[in-house]
């Protein structure tokens, strides 16, 4: 039996795109679920209880967390890289608010276990992403702000576990996410919904930014949620890589999407190596998942595909 039938489950961050994969999946085990958005878009149905709060107010936080068993905090600023560099307060400063507060407000709620969503971003440059590395090193200049945002959630639950010996809680990191609910928009998409769009608005032309040999680890926003639950369930305490161990070079992952186009789409890919590339490597190692039982499962083709189709 799920553990988490007839729970009282809290999902900040619910209406974007891992939210929304994660409320499907807790629909399926029966839990009495809270979303927390500042979207007015509701994609459940009366089944979900849907609020909209400012979780950057410690009282709003202190409302939703109240009387709830299990809270996941996926809340965040959402934004490619480029658009954080130039705008980092609009990154740095809310994420740094509601991740203070709705953390604070869960550790007092006292449920039985807590999820805090990292970010890929919190690591430093290197060929492989290990867990254990993160304290030894500063995050990538492409992530500045948002990697020591992120990291401010992840040393606060610490805190927590060596002031109060407080361990109901698992932090994930997951690797670049995509899938449908993505955002698409034209001024702050991430590299996959970005290169989706372009590609089905071209007519014939596709301008990727480099020479393409920047590599990447993308999974798939639903096997990010199985996580979730995989790693809330077994009550992991340690923080935990969630990717798909293997790289994808952007020219193997541009390829991939203009196959899945339909079929009327010709599309000749044009590289722009005056345009940066960002950082050579990002894999993310997932031995200890593997230690902890848990692998992603939905390939590149088959997300793209499946994105795409949504899309």
């Amino acid at each position: 039996m799920s553990i988490f039938k007839n729970q009282k489950v809290l999902i900040t961050g619910g209406t974007g795109m891992v939210g929304i994969a994660l409320t499907k999946l807790m629909l399926k085990e029966d839990a009495k679920i809270t979303v927390v958005t500042l979207d007015d878009f509701n994609p459940f149905d009366e089944r979900v209880n849907c609020i909209k709060k400012d979780l950057r107010h410690f009282q709003n936080c202190v409302e939703v967390c109240k009387g709830q068993d299990y809270i996941f905090h996926l809340a965040g600023i959402k934004g490619s890289p480029a658009v954080a560099l130039k705008q980092p307060a609009s990154f740095f400063v809310p994420t740094v608010l509601f991740n203070t507060s709705l953390l604070q407000a869960a550790y007092e709620a006292k449920p039985k276990h807590i999820l805090y969503t990292s970010s890929v971003g919190v690591y430093s440059p290197a060929d492989i992403f290990y867990e254990d590395d993160v304290w030894k090193t500063f995050p990538s200049e492409n992530d500045r702000f948002a990697g020591w945002a992120k990291r401010m959630g992840e040393l606060q639950m610490e805190a927590y576990k060596v002031e109060d010996n407080f361990d109901d809680f698992s932090i994930i990191r997951p690797a670049n996410i995509y899938g449908p609910y993505d955002n698409f928009d034209k001024k702050n998409s991430m590299v996959v919904p970005s290169l989706i769009r372009r590609a089905l608005e071209s007519e014939n032309e596709l301008v990727v930014w480099g020479d393409g040999s920047s590599v990447r680890d993308f999974v798939y926003c639903e096997d990010v949620a199985k996580g979730m639950i995989h790693a809330v369930t077994n009550k992991i305490s340690e923080p935990l890589n969630i990717g798909s161990g293997s790289g994808i070079t952007i020219k193997e992952l541009v390829e991939v999407i203009v196959k899945s186009l339909p079929k009327e789409k010709k599309i000749e890919i044009k590289w722009d190596t005056s345009k940066p590339s960002g950082d050579k490597v990002r894999i993310m190692s997932t031995d200890r998942a593997i230690k902890h039982n848990f692998k992603t499962l939905i390939g590149l083709e088959e997300g793209i595909k499946t994105t795409i189709d949504w899309y």
